[in-house]
């Protein structure tokens, strides 16, 4: 991981119609350290809602309007990896199980107990801080591939491939000691030790092509 870098503030999103419920969760978390933010419907949380936002939403499944299902999918489509928590009432497990196999983190259910709940937010949690090193890493990976010249990429997708010093030279025509000083300079570029790491970065770097 790049050093140095800055510690990301993560909030804890609420997406509930009950006010009562918002404001006790709000309380909680606030109570253990936790920042938090509160909406009373989906289509609040969502004009609110950018790829920037870091930490997960705790979500109601059944609201009026636009329901905790519908949100996780518009989400889903916009590409938001905010891990998603649902709350259901007596009766919703299918519809959570659902969620579920959409890539919720869980689900609890009404009324559930203060440190369950935090328990599970931490996991969501810690679940986000996973996705945004990943995409700090394809960035990094993508900037460095971008810093290579035109003949450092053609030599870097050879060696990608599989190709070995004389076939990279046979290749593109160069001599095997040509290949040598580029594929040094590909592997410093890079701030890779081995061909394992070099696949890796290169493999994070094309995640989202």
């Amino acid at each position: 991981m790049t050093p140095n870098v800055p510690v990301v503030e993560q909030l804890v999103y609420i997406v509930d119609d009950d006010e009562a419920l918002r404001d006790s969760l709000l309380w909680l978390l606030d109570s253990t350290g936790l920042k938090a933010q509160a909406f009373d419907s989906a289509e609040a949380f969502l004009s609110a809602w950018s790829p920037r936002l870091n930490g997960c939403l705790v979500l109601d499944i059944r609201m009026p309007g636009m329901n905790g299902l519908e949100l996780q999918e518009k989400l889903a489509a916009m590409h938001s990896t905010l891990p998603i928590i649902f709350i259901t009432g007596h009766g919703d497990v299918p519809m959570a199980v659902s969620a579920l196999k959409k890539g919720a983190v869980d689900f609890i259910e009404k009324p559930f107990n203060d440190q369950d709940m935090v328990k599970l937010i931490h996991t969501a949690l810690a679940e986000d801080r996973k996705h945004h090193d990943s995409r700090l890493q394809e960035a990094d990976a993508q900037r460095r591939i971008e810093g290579l010249t035109p003949r450092e990429r053609e030599v870097l997708e050879l060696i990608v491939a599989g190709r070995l010093n004389k076939q990279i030279a046979d290749d593109l025509g160069i001599s095997i000691k040509t290949v040598e000083v580029h594929r040094a300079r590909v592997m410093e570029k890079m701030g890779v030790n081995s061909l394992a790491e070099l696949v890796q970065h290169v493999m994070s770097a094309h995640k989202n092509d």
